[in-house]
């Protein structure tokens, strides 16, 4: 039987008002789908773009069905390996969802979250949910409740508590509304698994007008605190930072081993962002991780929140390990 909070989560959704919940990527701020006057809501309170559209989250490929007119077999097949998971497919909309949760497009993102409270939410509402990440625009996403009440604090009608994010950082997002198949944004999902199942796979297109994916701006998933992606042992100079390290530590910083196995590193990476931003430092520096598939989600972030560093700005790092 859901719970008081659960059950009240689900009445405010009916009634066009917004609930942050959690999913097993990061906390997303969610509105009725099918309510336009919801979906704006999100807009305004995240000062959201209207070029950039939502993910569309439902509780099985069964309703995932209901909301677009068409379904190939790569759909299937993907849903079947990782719904519920981490991973957006991105097909043509039915007429129920609104212009305004698709940025004007034909197009719709699905996704079933792998967060058992979700699952839960979307079933108790039932309806789909549209949710962006619950913090204001271009800003570090939350993986924790906490972190959705520190960034946009009483614009939510409700936060679900349901721990901490586990894979940390957002969905992988596939389009199978084109003639071929096109990653639209990387995640912890290998590119060469999801080949292996459904064939090549094309690389995004340059955005131009609407956005087919959320997270195809180049600027996005920026800390409060100035962060710099380091290379080559090159650190910010002036003031006080901190450095997040695969390889070994750095002089005049401090020093956070990170995880050195992709997933528990992204599992790891917005908490730690989150917690250095209440610091007071003028800047982070991150040792950038191999350009191998297994970090490509965690590196896209990165590169999307790094600051342009000044040349004159610099300082070698001492390693333990080359």
């Amino acid at each position: 039987m859901p719970s008081e909070d659960l059950t009240r989560a689900a009445a405010l959704l009916r009634a066009g008002r917004l609930v942050a919940f959690p999913t097993e990527t990061v906390y997303g701020l969610g509105a009725n789908a099918l309510d336009p006057a919801a979906v704006r809501r999100i807009f305004e309170v995240k000062g959201r773009p209207s070029t950039s559209p939502l993910i569309v989250h439902v509780n099985s490929p069964a309703m995932a069905r209901l909301y677009v007119t068409e379904w190939p077999e790569a759909a299937g097949l993907l849903a079947a390996r990782w719904w519920p998971g981490p991973l957006t497919l991105v097909l043509p909309k039915a007429a129920a969802i609104p212009d305004i949760a698709t940025a004007g497009l034909a197009t719709v993102g699905l996704r079933v979250p792998a967060h058992p409270l979700a699952l839960e939410l979307i079933g108790a509402a039932g309806i789909p949910v549209a949710a962006p990440s619950a913090n204001r625009f271009g800003q570090l996403s939350p993986v924790t409740a906490e972190h959705v009440r520190a960034a946009l604090g009483a614009e939510v009608d409700m936060v679900l508590d349901g721990g901490p994010a586990t894979v940390g950082i957002e969905s992988t997002v596939l389009s199978l509304a084109g003639r071929s198949p096109a990653l639209l944004r990387p995640g912890v999902i290998r590119l060469s698994e999801i080949e292996a199942l459904i064939g090549p796979v094309a690389a995004a297109p340059v955005p131009a007008g609407a956005h087919a994916s959320p997270g195809m701006h180049s600027s996005h998933y920026k800390p409060a605190t100035r962060l710099v992606l380091a290379r080559e042992g090159v650190l910010p100079l002036a003031g006080r930072g901190a450095y997040l390290w695969l390889t070994g530590p750095a002089a005049g910083a401090t020093s956070i081993a990170m995880p050195r196995e992709a997933p528990d590193y992204a599992a790891a990476l917005y908490g730690v962002l989150h917690d250095l931003d209440r610091e007071g430092l003028d800047w982070i520096a991150v040792e950038a991780p191999p350009e191998t598939e297994e970090w490509a989600g965690v590196l896209d972030r990165l590169k999307r929140a790094a600051s342009v560093q000044p040349a004159a700005e610099t300082r070698t790092t001492s390693p333990l390990n080359d």
